[in-house]
């Protein structure tokens, strides 16, 4: 995992850039429907807005975050939706205020969190880098949503290396969400970076192997492309049944998207 303070300046960074595609949207844009089912872009930012208030709960009060977790436990396929909804009701200008002030509240709490502390998820236990990786992973894939829905082609960055090491991290989550036993094997995975470095994830003499872009396996591990719809290559049985479910996120498996050929 990378270091503590540069994952931090990486979400802000990751952060500033999808506010700066927002925040001259008029109104009437903020409506614009983006690929998630029943989500405008102002569903998006509002469950980032929502999504980074829990996490600064779980960080500062765990108390708090068990209350909300329950919430969650008792409606598992209705609370990020729900929490969305009330977000995007807010007048634009509102919501784009709540979500600056929360990931602001939220950096200075996870960079005030002492070195090997933990704190409760809904997922397994994190730590503040785990979790800066997670809202980074979050961020930049609802970004992903706002940038088809306006029609932006956005600039992959090294930001990404993050976005990556989640979605190889978890990749046995993938298989517990979904009730199916995990491979016992390891996996290799090999990804070219946007700057044309390779980012590689596993041993060297893994008979599983998942090789290409780290922009296709990033779009992949957060839902937002079909696995026919990306150029990644599988060697083995195990990586290419991996490649169908892989989620990087924690929470029930989502449906994914369907391919651009059925579309």
């Amino acid at each position: 995992m990378s270091d503590p303070v540069v994952v931090l300046d990486d979400l802000r960074d990751e952060s500033d850039e999808l506010d700066r595609l927002v925040s001259e949207l008029s109104e009437e844009r903020w409506g614009t429907p983006t690929p998630a089912p029943g989500w405008t872009v102002a569903h998006q930012i509002a469950h980032l807005a929502w999504t980074d208030r829990a996490a600064l709960l779980a960080a500062t009060d765990a108390e708090a975050f068990a209350a909300e977790a329950g919430k969650a436990l008792a409606a598992p396929d209705r609370f990020v939706d729900e929490g969305a909804e009330e977000g995007a009701k807010l007048p634009p200008v509102e919501l784009l205020a709540r979500w600056r002030d929360g990931r602001e509240r939220l950096q200075d709490a996870l960079r005030a969190v002492p070195p090997g502390a933990r704190f409760p998820w809904y997922g397994p236990p994190m730590s503040a880098p785990a979790m800066a990786t997670a809202r980074l992973m979050e961020t930049w894939a609802h970004g992903q949503d706002v940038a088809d829905a306006l029609g932006v082609v956005r600039t992959p960055t090294a930001r990404l290396r993050h976005v990556a090491w989640i979605g190889h991290r978890a990749r046995d989550y993938a298989y517990l969400v979904r009730g199916l036993p995990a491979p016992t094997e390891p996996f290799r995975v090999e990804l070219v970076a946007p700057g044309g470095e390779l980012w590689v994830y596993g041993p060297e003499d893994a008979g599983q192997r998942v090789t290409g872009s780290a922009l296709d396996f990033c779009l992949l591990v957060t839902q937002r492309v079909h696995r026919a719809d990306t150029a990644l290559l599988a060697v083995g049985p195990d990586a290419a049944h991996w490649l169908t479910i892989a989620q990087a996120f924690a929470g029930p498996a989502g449906p994914g998207r369907t391919a651009e050929e059925d579309r």
